[in-house]
């Protein structure tokens, strides 16, 4: 999945389900903020950075899903370690992409066998 176009689409509409759907928006900025060790002002980055795109509550307010914050928590360990936002937002997103690519190759490798 493409970290800047994650969203809740799919998602299932059984109440059970939003407790294991990990695209489920069900954190508020600052709870999120205080999970992951960063500031509000670093999420709103990470957002503008096109890391991520936060979910919106009804009121306008911004809510985060547990896939955002650990992508949010990889930004911070990279950024503490020296890495510009925007190349730390780089590097997670190929990341991902190398994972998903590594999942899908798997997928094809067990259905030819």
């Amino acid at each position: 999945m493409d970290p800047a176009s994650s969203d809740t689409g799919g998602a299932s509409t059984q109440p059970g389900s939003k407790f294991d759907d990990d695209d489920y928006p069900a954190y508020t900025m600052g709870r999120a903020a205080e999970m992951t060790g960063t500031t509000p002002a670093f999420l709103r980055a990470l957002d503008e950075a096109k890391l991520f795109t936060a979910q919106r509550s009804a009121g306008g307010h911004r809510r985060y899903s547990r896939y955002q914050l650990r992508l949010a928590v990889r930004a911070r360990e990279l950024v503490d370690q020296g890495t510009s936002l925007e190349a730390a937002c780089r590097i997670i997103i190929l990341e991902d992409q190398l994972e998903e690519a590594l999942r899908i190759n798997a997928q094809l490798r067990a259905a030819a066998e």
